[in-house]
């Protein structure tokens, strides 16, 4: 049940009828990973952590560094050097002590993405790489979680909700990540963020955006971006929307699906 303290934290939320206080206990009871405490993930955990979310589990092997202060805002100058697991846990803590963060100071890969993916009610994805989007997608269809995945560039972002273990209203199955990015990237082709930046606002909108639709899932509010992608430039500010479908040839769900391991060995 929540507490007195935990009725006043939240109030802004308990008042609205679209969450309430049915709203806000499923909230408190729910298990979100969030990929990676960096960009994306800094304002992901923050507004969660404030929201309520009762276990946040964090997956990330760096360590906070002096450029990363520019747009992952839930580390301090304070703490360059250390883990940024144990960073976003002591800053949640001050934010929020009624959650709680298990830190998993590791990168996901092949050997331990169904273990780290399977422990929790949904994830979150703020990597910033193609290998790992692909590894966690592959992952959250295995284990049947919904998956927030977003990206950004040096003016743009982009983000969707992934459920394709699951059909929609008509019966048709939801569609995949690959579905969406069929191919992946060779390496080398798109520059990371440390060879063509980033503007750090940025990373704070489309975290939030994240955010909100985590809490959406959870409270069953409003429509989820399950089959379609938002689109942000941030030197116009305009959104678009992209609606996609399931596509035959995927390895997940379609005509011819793959295993885990067949996914892995064909990776």
């Amino acid at each position: 049940m929540l507490s007195p303290a935990e009725l006043e934290r939240y109030a802004r939320h308990i008042v609205m009828q679209e969450i309430g206080g049915a709203g806000q206990q499923k909230l408190k009871n729910a298990r979100v990973l969030v990929i990676g405490a960096g960009g994306l993930g800094a304002p992901v955990l923050q507004y969660l952590a404030a929201a309520g979310v009762g276990t946040l589990g964090v997956v990330d092997d760096d360590t906070v560094s002096l450029s990363n202060l520019q747009r992952q805002v839930i580390h301090d100058t304070d703490q360059l050097g250390e883990p940024k697991v144990a960073s976003a846990a002591e800053a949640i803590a001050r934010l929020n002590p009624n959650v709680t963060v298990e830190p998993h100071p590791t990168r996901i890969a092949g050997h331990n993405a169904m273990a780290l993916v399977s422990d929790y009610d949904l994830v979150v994805d703020g990597s910033d790489n193609f290998d790992t989007r692909y590894l966690v997608s592959d992952a959250c269809f295995f284990a049947k979680k919904p998956l927030v995945t977003a990206a950004v560039g040096q003016f743009d972002g982009s983000i969707t909700t992934l459920k394709p273990f699951e059909a929609n209203a008509d019966g048709a199955k939801n569609p995949t990540y690959r579905c969406l990015f069929p191919r992946k990237p060779r390496d080398g082709l798109l520059p990371t963020c440390e060879q063509a930046g980033v503007l750090g606002a940025l990373t704070g909108i489309i975290g939030a955006m994240q955010a909100m639709e985590v809490i959406k899932e959870f409270t069953g509010t409003g429509e989820t971006l399950v089959g379609r992608m938002i689109l942000f430039d941030a030197r116009t500010f305009r959104m678009e929307t992209i609606r996609y479908k399931r596509s035959p040839k995927n390895p997940l769900n379609g005509d011819a699906p793959m295993s885990w391991v067949e996914l892995l060995e064909a990776e």
